[in-house]
């Protein structure tokens, strides 16, 4: 997504936090993504006023996107002094099972919540129900604004429009056509809406066909037989284009297949695998939306929330798409967890 280098930028927080600052892009019109993006120079909390406890919730860990999240919340909650315990649904499917999450997060034990959703709209009555008592956070993923008191998050039609982008650069409208296999995500997720929508508005500006499309969870295991479905199925794919776990499955499946020269892959989304795949030449780009960052974020409005100090109630860093001439000046750092990272799913205050 393009910086507005034109706008002019805040400088939000205090003196006591003055040596750390995030760059984001802070909403125009809070919880409108489709208003423009204003630059802001973000500084966080020093340190939270009490040990708050955090309610956090996933839509499931089994992709290294959402492990970055979580490091992220690590990283910002240890240096706040909260706690926060994690409950992830195990897929976007279990809408029921987070819902059951949801309302265990109004418990007397929680302070707030932080809510990754596994629905645009399906946990809105639970939201609404929980934000009459305690500020209810939106995590990553886009959601229906009733009842959240904040979004940490980016506008996820650009995140499919810069996917989109790479391949309507190499192939303008006119030139020869190329044809897309697309995997979106998981059909109902609310991200996966938004990345259809951009997506698939500026492949409309280009001569790539999108020949077959593919919905499905995003666990790894999924992703391969999505995949292998294609493959077998459609005959002359050129770009293989969707999230972090189809993209790294797709890189072992084409190699095995001996098609790693002739057919493309490009994620919408940034992980481990979709960075060692573009080092190695395997994958062609993918935007970051800086997850761990976007975690961050998360836990920081949640204490300025708390603290009655937020003013910012809708922002997420700005989106970059990082390929083979970018990836080295981009780095991992905002991005991605430590490869030695694994998930914390109950973090105390004050370590």
């Amino acid at each position: 997504m393009p910086v507005l280098v034109l706008m002019p930028v805040r400088i939000l927080g205090g003196p006591a936090a003055a040596q750390e600052v995030w760059p984001l892009q802070e909403r125009a019109v809070a919880f409108d993504d489709t208003s423009a993006g204003v630059p802001v120079d973000y500084v966080p909390l020093a340190r939270a006023s009490r040990p708050w406890r955090l309610c956090v919730l996933y839509p499931h860990l089994k992709d290294a996107y959402w492990l970055s999240v979580n490091y992220g919340m690590v990283v910002e909650a240890r240096k706040l002094g909260v706690a926060f315990d994690v409950f992830e649904a195990g897929g976007y499917p279990n809408l029921s099972r987070q819902i059951e999450q949801l309302q265990g997060c109004a418990s007397d034990a929680f302070d707030a919540v932080i809510l990754g959703a596994v629905s645009y709209d399906g946990l809105t009555p639970t939201v609404a129900a929980i934000a009459a008592k305690k500020p209810v956070i939106a995590s990553v993923n886009d959601i229906d604004d009733t009842g959240i008191t904040a979004k940490a998050s980016v506008p996820w039609r650009e995140m499919g429009a810069a996917a989109g982008r790479v391949i309507s650069a190499r192939h303008p409208k006119g030139s020869t056509p190329v044809r897309i296999a697309w995997f979106p995500g998981p059909k109902g997720a609310g991200w996966v809406r938004f990345v259809e929508e951009g997506f698939r508005a500026e492949i409309a500006q280009s001569s790539a066909q999108i020949v077959a499309t593919r919905f499905g969870d995003t666990g790894l295991e999924q992703q391969v037989l999505l995949v292998e479905d294609v493959l077998d199925e459609v005959p002359q794919i050129d770009y293989l284009v969707g999230s972090g776990p189809m993209a790294e499955a797709a890189v072992s499946i084409l190699r095995a297949r001996g098609l790693s020269d002739s057919v493309q892959v490009v994620s919408t989304y940034m992980s481990h695998a979709v960075y060692r795949g573009i080092k190695r030449g395997r994958i062609l780009a993918a935007p970051t939306d800086f997850a761990a960052l976007q975690g961050k974020l998360s836990v920081e409005m949640a204490v300025r929330a708390l603290e009655g100090s937020l003013t910012v109630r809708h922002a997420g860093p700005a989106i970059v798409v990082v390929d083979a001439a970018t990836i080295d000046r981009i780095g991992a750092e905002g991005s991605l967890a430590p490869a030695s990272f694994a998930p914390i799913f109950s973090q105390p205050a004050g370590r």
